[in-house]
């Protein structure tokens, strides 16, 4: 891959990586907070419960998504991004396009996932 290409995603990335770090600064700065007596009944308090685990679950996934973020801008770095992990063949430019943290290509990683099931 050209290094305007790699040059190109990572800009890509690095916005990518802002927003969700702009995510986790408005939850933190609080967004996301449980005060059990703000709920008269047992049934408001379980649904806010189950709302806050739901919340969790994806600022786990956004953690995920930036520790792979991460790793893609390091490939930048490395002149590395773009060449799949498993065959080391360039990984197609709409493959990045859709998914810029991608670190295989569409062959290797279909093939994971039918070892997957």
């Amino acid at each position: 891959m050209r290094k305007s290409e790699q040059q190109r995603f990572g800009k890509i990335l690095d916005g990518m990586k802002k927003e969700l770090l702009d995510n986790a600064k408005r939850a933190i700065a609080g967004d996301i907070h449980f005060d059990p007596d703000d709920f008269p009944d047992e049934i408001d308090s379980a649904s806010s419960e189950s709302e806050l685990a739901f919340i969790g679950r994806l600022r786990e996934r956004e953690r995920a998504l930036i520790q792979k973020i991460d790793k893609a801008l390091l490939q930048i770095e490395e002149g590395s991004y773009g060449r799949c992990q498993s065959c080391e063949e360039d990984i197609g430019s709409a493959r990045l396009k859709a998914r810029p943290v991608a670190d295989l290509c569409i062959d290797c990683k279909s093939q994971q996932e039918r070892l997957e099931r």
